[in-house]
């Protein structure tokens, strides 16, 4: 579970970018390619704020795990059909959003390890009461993928900022991607 203020500040945030990702699939009916987009970004945003608030068990990490798996592996079918260099760009950006939601899911118990002070496996989300730090018993090399993650969330924030100032329509799902990723990268460090 993450810590006050950052649990009602990062739901609001993941709140947002669900409800923009089912009200574009509802509202807007995309191509198949952005459905798969906007139901990938409807469904973390659902498990990030899972992770928030509820323990989460070992079956319920395994099955949110094999989803994104299967969620990535029709983004990069969509990645290899694609021809032009922005969209190609957003699809890497969101492969990587992906990407760092499975790291989560698998690495949070090892990053927040004797974090939980009951003496159990913490983890932020799974159980533990974790401080925005890794855990001091995380090994480096997991550290240092996290700290990877957090570079390409921060930077696919940036990236759909720029989008959204520069496209003359589709500013909304920028915008929330923009959003999606800084909460991701929030997340990631907390």
């Amino acid at each position: 579970m993450v810590d006050p203020p950052w649990d009602l500040l990062l739901t609001v945030a993941f709140l947002l970018t669900g409800t923009a990702g089912i009200w574009i699939l509802v509202v807007c009916p995309p191509s198949a390619a952005e459905t798969v987009l906007h139901l990938n970004h409807a469904l973390m945003s659902a498990a990030m704020i899972l992770m928030i608030w509820v323990i989460v068990s070992d079956v319920a990490v395994w099955a949110q795990l094999g989803l994104f798996s299967v969620l990535t592996l029709v983004m990069l079918l969509a990645l290899r059909r694609t021809s032009d260099g922005t969209r190609r760009a957003d699809l890497v950006g969101h492969l990587a959003l992906t990407a760092a939601m499975i790291w989560m899911l698998a690495a949070m118990p090892l990053l927040v390890a004797d974090t939980d002070p009951g003496g159990g496996q913490g983890h932020a989300g799974h159980g533990g009461s974790a401080a925005i730090a890794p855990g001091a018993d995380a090994p480096g090399w997991a550290i240092m993928v996290n700290s990877t993650f957090v570079v390409l969330c921060a930077a696919g924030t940036l990236w759909w900022l720029l989008r959204a100032t520069v496209a003359r329509e589709h500013r909304l799902p920028a915008m929330v991607h923009a959003l999606m990723a800084a909460a991701m990268t929030t997340m990631l460090v907390a």
